[in-house]
């Protein structure tokens, strides 16, 4: 099948970095401290292996995780494509004549869908990583779909394309 559009985000905010690599900085530091050092982290410290076991999970694991996520969108012929990974195994798929309309949007998406990621807010559920720009679709059906786009112009236009096309 035909992919008419394709982009793939990760979560690129300085100041969610800044928190995460700061967070594990701290393990880090602890580890160092009371293993290598032989200090006591923190008043009632843990075991040596319980904060290697911590340092690891959190240290490495967070900023690993958060690198890895990422929120991909396909739009093929008749259909539209949303994956959040590791949420979804598999892509949420969108039949396209189940839209009633569709448009280019900038929106708030702390004020609107209290965050990234995958939100569910008064205005309906949205999937974004990054920015404050994307299509909303709406549905004869259920509540609108915000779908967080950095190419909100490409995303409407093979939308447009595909709803034409048949599967």
């Amino acid at each position: 099948m035909k992919v008419l559009f394709r982009e793939r985000q990760r979560f690129r905010q300085v100041w969610l970095w800044v928190l995460i690599l700061g967070i594990a900085a701290l393990f880090w530091l602890g580890f160092v401290y009371q293993v290598l050092l032989g200090g006591a982290f923190g008043n009632r410290p843990a075991s040596d292996v319980q904060l290697a076991i911590i340092t690891g999970l959190v240290g490495v694991g967070l900023p690993y995780f958060f690198y890895k996520m990422s929120l991909t969108t396909e739009v093929v012929p008749g259909e539209l494509r949303v994956r959040f990974w590791p949420f979804h195994l598999k892509p949420v798929t969108i039949a396209l004549h189940e839209l009633r309309d569709y448009e280019k949007v900038t929106y708030n998406p702390i004020m609107e869908y209290g965050g990234w990621g995958i939100r569910w807010g008064l205005k309906g559920k949205a999937y974004n990583v990054y920015g404050n720009k994307g299509v909303k679709l709406y549905f004869y059906n259920r509540k609108s779909l915000l779908i967080g786009s950095q190419k909100p112009d490409e995303l409407f236009d093979a939308i447009t394309i595909a709803k034409q096309q048949k599967v």
